[in-house]
């Protein structure tokens, strides 16, 4: 694909870079995991995150456009006088699976116009792997450069899912996790729709209304550029609020059986 016009999959790559040398001693770690402070989101900051999140705003400074920037432990910075847009970023997705080494854990970086209404680029890519998914607004999108597209399946007793939906959220999910084959939990949403787009998951689930934009916005656009389908969990447009504490849920699918989790999902 090619991103020349804006440069936002060069400046994506170099936050990427940025990150993965900042937390590349503190992978696997214990120290990894400990607790800095509260981020802007309500959820607590660790030092791995706060090192990633630090990296990639020197990146996005050096750029020298004026943005506005959405992160999950900083909350809200402007850049310049003048945003030309707004970076929605999730440094590290996936904190504790980095800390204890499971190799599944990302950036999330998606570029949107100001209110956030108008997605126009996704970059997500796991820092464990080899494993870099792109997408800008009406081109496709891609895994490591190759056009990607969802799964075909449409029988519910051949899906494999990623649903979280537990605790107190076991009552809406008890239809599909007794309808589909398999169900997986990964612990890194923004991978985890890059996987229903490239068609290793039929679908994710997430009904817990506890996603923020910085987990959602750059898969969402790279799973519709795969042409795959995301909605909330009632069917209904899901729109990206404009705020990081705000919290949403979320079913996203190759498109055939979309219809047919949401029914088990309301109870049908």
């Amino acid at each position: 694909m090619d991103s020349a016009d804006s440069g936002f999959l060069k400046l994506s790559r170099e936050a990427f870079k940025a990150a993965s040398d900042s937390i590349c001693d503190l992978e696997g770690t214990d120290a990894a995991y400990s607790f800095v402070c509260m981020g802007a989101d309500g959820t607590p900051t660790t030092r791995i995150d706060l090192a990633a999140e630090d990296a990639i705003f020197e990146v996005l400074k050096a750029d020298g456009r004026s943005m506005r920037i959405i992160s999950e432990e900083m909350g809200e910075l402007i850049l310049g006088d003048s945003p030309e847009f707004s970076v929605v970023l999730d440094p590290l997705d996936g904190t504790y699976n980095s800390s204890v080494g499971i190799p599944f854990y990302s950036i999330s970086l998606a570029v949107t116009s100001f209110d956030l209404s108008d997605l126009r680029f996704g970059y997500v890519s796991n820092f464990a792997l080899s494993e870099e998914y792109y997408a800008e607004a009406g081109k496709g999108a891609y895994l490591n450069g190759k056009s990607i597209k969802p799964s075909i399946n449409l029988d519910l007793n051949e899906l494999c899912v990623s649903v979280y939906g537990y605790r107190q959220n076991v009552e809406r999910t008890r239809k599909i996790y007794k309808n589909i084959r398999r169900v997986r939990l990964l612990g890194s949403v923004a991978l985890e729709l890059c996987y229903v787009a490239s068609g290793r998951l039929d679908a994710l689930v997430d009904v817990r209304n506890a996603l923020r934009v910085t987990d959602v916005a750059a898969g969402q656009l790279i799973l519709a550029e795969a042409g795959g389908f995301v909605t909330d969990g009632y069917g209904n447009s899901l729109r990206l609020p404009d705020n990081v504490t705000a919290r949403v849920e979320m079913v996203a699918s190759n498109g055939y059986v979309h219809e047919k989790l949401l029914k088990l999902l309301s109870g049908g």
